[in-house]
């Protein structure tokens, strides 16, 4: 299993290649919405988790964790979620039914992909 991520500047996506030939580009938006830590920054709308505003979030750097996974710290400064390999591969592989579930719940509840701007 492999993570590309480029050492310098803030990426916007990772390429995960597994052993069986599989391989994802995973856009970093993506990876910080379905993070598998649990933060302050997530938003309980009708009872249901849902995170808005990171369409233009980065990735600063990817820490290999043991044998099992990495550490990813996003731009937004969320570093607390480990991605095991079985779960980029979940994420992978289920990469367009995931990414309409998270359309689809931030537009039924009137939140936007787009960060909130400054005042």
């Amino acid at each position: 299993m492999v993570v590309t991520h480029s050492s310098t500047g803030i990426d916007k996506h990772v390429e995960v290649e597994f052993d069986n030939g599989s391989a994802y580009n995973l856009s970093a938006e993506y990876l910080r919405v379905y993070s598998p830590a649990v933060d302050s920054k997530i938003r309980s709308v009708g009872g249901e988790k849902v995170i808005a505003g990171r369409r233009n979030v980065g990735i600063m750097s990817a820490e290999p964790v043991g044998n099992y996974g990495v550490r990813l710290l996003f731009d937004d400064l969320h570093k607390t979620g480990i991605f095991t390999w079985g779960y980029f591969y979940h994420l992978g592989s289920n990469k367009f039914s995931l990414m309409r579930n998270y359309l689809e719940t931030i537009k039924k509840h009137g939140l936007s992909r787009d960060p909130k701007p400054r005042k």
